[in-house]
């Protein structure tokens, strides 16, 4: 509910409409998931609004923690779906890496969340509680530095719901998140980048690049765009927003890990400023894909950085508690449905 639609609301109730900012800063700022918790609120307006309305449409059903301080949040949203949210830590960086859709539809060969296909789109509300939730779960002084759109779903596919949700994350007055530490990962959807372009917003565009050519690619993305149009769009984006775009290529044992492909990815990038954010598969069960050996990633790297790219090689992490895409959910309904 907007600020504007609150204080309406509360005002029918004989309430002044800094009660309306109250409840808005208890809920995004202070992390408060019951009414309860507003004591700056009287009593009986407390009471009140527990008849009236859920502070959140979702609850944190399961929690879990691995080795390397990875954790995995699983949430029900109002109707029952199931929804994930992965916290990373990395140093000073506590990263929240959240879903737009409830499963997905691009069918990504090496992915969990397109397995059972999509159910349908999250509601900006939904995004944004899933940030809401990572910062209640963090210790007050270890608050969220970092978002990244890369859970389950499609971003771009549920677009006007995400720019809303990270309008709602931006804005000073309830969250005040900044776009710039906000990162939308797609599979590269060439119109709607160009349109992402124009919203205003300095976000930084990470596209699912996985292969070096369209053949290749389409044996990993089925639903892939030629990789041409996709370039030609993160051109423009690049240019109008003043982001640097990340290429992300998930490694994929015998499939597209080979030196030759490696070569062939610098060529097609060409002299662009980029990063390539290489990652190691990680195992998802039904899925017959592995991420090659350390020694096989280094050499992909190596040979991206002596062709002039600025290449990363992510760490694996949270695998003791299903923390890829969409694995975690599908365990939960397999329990459910046992």
């Amino acid at each position: 509910m907007k600020q504007e639609e609150l204080t309406k609301k509360l005002a029918e109730w004989g309430e002044p409409p800094y009660r309306a900012r109250q409840i808005l800063t208890w809920i995004y700022q202070r992390g408060a998931s019951t009414y309860q918790e507003m004591t700056d609120l009287p009593e009986s307006l407390r009471e009140q609004l527990s008849t009236e309305w859920a502070p959140l449409s979702s609850e944190v059903i399961e929690k879990s923690r691995s080795s390397d301080e990875t954790s995995k949040l699983l949430l029900r949203l109002h109707d029952g779906e199931l929804i994930e949210t992965v916290i990373i830590r990395e140093g000073d960086r506590r990263t929240a890496c959240i879903s737009t859709q409830v499963g997905c539809p691009v069918a990504c060969i090496f992915c969990a969340s397109g397995l059972d296909g999509v159910s349908r789109n999250l509601k900006p509300h939904e995004i944004v509680e899933q940030v809401l939730a990572v910062n209640r779960s963090l210790p007050k002084e270890n608050k969220l530095t970092n978002v990244v759109v890369m859970g389950s779903g499609e971003p771009l596919l549920n677009a006007d719901n995400l720019i809303e949700a990270i309008r709602n994350m931006n804005e000073p007055s309830l969250m005040g998140f900044g776009a710039r530490r906000v990162t939308v990962s797609t599979v590269g959807l060439p119109d709607r980048i160009r349109r992402l372009a124009d919203v205003g917003l300095q976000l930084n565009l990470a596209v699912s690049l996985h292969a070096p050519n369209d053949t290749l690619r389409k044996k990993i993305i089925p639903t892939a765009r030629p990789i041409a149009d996709i370039l030609a769009a993160t051109d423009v984006y690049q240019t109008k927003t003043g982001r640097e775009v990340t290429f992300e290529y998930v490694l994929l044992k015998g499939v597209n890990d080979a030196p030759e492909h490696a070569s062939e990815l610098a060529r097609t990038l060409g002299r662009r400023q980029c990063l390539i954010n290489l990652i190691p598969q990680n195992p998802v069960p039904g899925v017959d894909l592995c991420a090659p050996d350390r020694a096989a990633c280094e050499l992909f790297q190596s040979i991206l950085q002596n062709a002039g790219h600025r290449t990363t090689l992510r760490k694996t992490k949270g695998q003791s508690i299903d923390a890829a895409c969409g694995q975690l959910r599908r365990r939960k309904q397999g329990s459910q449905s046992a």
